[in-house]
C-alpha cells in the first residue's frame, strides 16, 4: 500500500519570474501523467507572481517565503510535498506533455531505479541551439562524468523521496551549483538512469540568470568538491578523479582572481592544492 497521498509532487520555485511562470505551471498541468500535485514556491517575488498565478487556484498549492535562494525554495517545497516521487520544473523552463508519463512509465519497468533524467531541447535568446559535446549525457554511474560540470538539468529529474533522506537536501550555503552539488552527493550511492528523449524545454539567455549574474561559478563548484572530499565513502578512483576536478577548477580561480588583482582569494586556491595533492 502506498503511504503517500499521492505519487508525484511537482515543486516549481520561482523569483520574480512573472512573466515566464503561467506557461510553467501550465505545462505541468498539461502532463499526460496526472497523479501530481503541483507545488510553487514564491522565493519573495514582488513582481506580479501573485497575480499570474490567481487563474491556478485549486489547481496548485501555492506557499511564499522572503528571498533566500533557490535551493532553500526547492527544499520548502520538499518538506511540503505529499508524493513518493519528486520532480522538479525551474519557473522558466517548461515541461512537454508526456514527461511525466515517460518517466513513470520507465520506473515501472526498472522499480530499482531512484532517479532518472531525461534530454532537453535548448532555446536562447527564442532560438533553438545544440548542446556542446561537454554536455553530453550519460546513464549509469556517472558520478566522474558529473564532476566536470552540471550535466543534469533540475527541469529534468525524477527522484525517489528516499533519496534525500539518504543524502539530504539542496544545500543552502551554495548561492548557485546547488545542482552540481546534490548530483554529486547522490552520484556516490545510486545510479543515474538518462532517458535519451527530449521531454523538456530549457529557455536560456535572459539576463536574470545566475550564470550571467555571478563570477566565478566553479568557486561553488569547489565547495561542493570539498564537501565531497571531507566525507567517507568515495571509492579510490572517485575520488582521484575528485581531486583531479578540484585542482582543475583551483588553476582556473586561482588565474582569473590574479586578473582581477584578488590576491588573497588566489592564495585560498593555492593552499587547497597544496593540501589536496594528485
Amino acid at each position: 500500500m502506498n503511504k503517500f497521498n499521492t505519487e508525484v509532487s511537482v515543486i516549481i520555485p520561482t523569483f520574480n519570474r512573472a512573466v515566464f511562470l503561467a506557461e510553467a505551471v501550465k505545462s505541468v498541468l498539461e502532463q499526460t501523467y496526472t497523479n501530481f500535485e503541483l507545488i510553487v514556491v514564491d522565493d519573495g517575488s514582488n513582481d506580479n507572481t501573485k497575480e499570474v498565478l490567481e487563474p491556478f487556484a485549486g489547481k496548485i498549492r501555492y506557499f511564499y517565503q522572503p528571498n533566500r535562494g533557490p535551493s532553500s525554495a526547492r527544499n520548502l517545497g520538499i518538506c511540503q510535498a505529499k508524493g513518493r516521487y519528486l520532480s522538479f520544473l525551474d519557473s522558466d523552463d517548461l515541461w512537454l506533455p508526456r514527461k511525466l508519463e515517460k518517466q513513470m512509465a520507465f520506473i515501472d519497468s526498472y522499480p530499482d531505479c531512484k532517479i532518472c533524467y531525461t534530454d532537453e531541447i535548448w532555446i536562447r535568446h527564442g532560438r533553438r541551439v545544440n548542446p556542446k559535446k561537454k554536455h553530453q549525457k550519460y546513464s549509469g554511474w556517472i558520478f566522474q562524468r558529473m564532476l566536470p560540470l552540471c550535466i543534469v538539468s533540475p527541469s529534468s529529474v525524477l527522484i525517489e523521496r528516499a533519496v534525500f533522506d539518504k543524502v539530504g537536501l539542496f544545500d543552502e550555503s551554495l548561492p548557485a551549483c546547488e545542482d552540481y552539488d546534490l548530483w554529486l552527493r547522490i552520484g556516490r550511492y545510486y545510479p543515474f538512469h538518462f532517458i535519451s528523449e527530449p521531454l523538456i524545454i530549457k529557455r536560456g539567455g535572459h539576463a536574470d540568470q545566475l550564470s550571467r549574474q555571478i563570477w566565478g561559478l566553479d568557486r561553488f563548484r569547489v565547495q561542493a568538491l570539498l564537501k565531497i572530499l571531507q566525507e567517507n565513502g568515495l571509492t579510490p578512483e572517485d575520488r582521484r578523479a575528485t581531486i583531479q576536478t578540484l585542482h582543475e577548477k583551483c588553476r582556473i580561480l586561482i588565474t582569473g582572481c590574479l586578473k582581477r588583482g584578488k590576491l588573497e582569494e588566489a592564495n585560498k586556491y593555492q593552499k587547497i592544492l597544496e593540501e589536496y595533492q594528485l
